[in-house]
């Protein structure tokens, strides 16, 4: 994803529109977040091009794998991969077909269905693992050590606030 030489200008920009009378350091953290959420999303899809798994795929194996020996429904996976119940579904739907996840009932409640990883799915996030960890040590050679941890310590507070707010019930 190429951007202009004036990239941070252009952002600016973008947040003084989108600040008008607000904190401009709040619509900062929104601009700059999606800019580097749509670039993280590219890179992911293209660290996990040879794998033939979307970036919903890999998030949603990597949730049922996470789950452990935890049942993971597709509410719990919605959440986890931040996706509507609808796009949960037809995630889950690729992967069940795909032989990656199968169905099993719930024991404590027929009603509920869960997922777990089969061989193949283990396999399958086995290999987008490596592919997305020799990535991410190619992207963190661009970092230094401060640098990657105020991105992470800078992502955790914007992820928490956003979930105060929506726990509030607050648009």
């Amino acid at each position: 994803m190429a951007f202009s030489s004036d990239h941070p200008r252009e952002v600016d920009a973008a947040v003084g529109r989108l600040a008008g009378d607000n904190e401009p350091d709040t619509a900062g953290i929104l601009v700059w977040a999606y800019v580097a959420g749509r670039q993280l999303d590219v890179w992911l899809s293209e660290a996990l091009a040879d794998s033939g798994l979307s970036t919903s795929d890999y998030g949603a194996l990597a949730g049922v794998a996470l789950a452990d020996d935890r049942l993971m429904t597709a509410g719990d996976l919605a959440r986890w991969v931040v996706q509507t119940s609808g796009g949960t579904a037809k995630t889950l739907q690729r992967l069940v077909d795909r032989g990656l996840v199968r169905r099993v009932a719930d024991p404590d409640d027929g009603r509920r269905t869960a997922f777990h990883l089969t061989r193949e799915g283990h396999r399958a996030l086995e290999d987008a693992d490596a592919a997305v960890a020799a990535c991410l040590t190619e992207l963190g050679s661009h970092l230094d050590a401060d640098e990657a941890e105020a991105a992470v310590r800078g992502l955790e507070v914007a992820d928490k606030a956003i979930r105060r707010h929506r726990e509030a019930g607050v648009r």
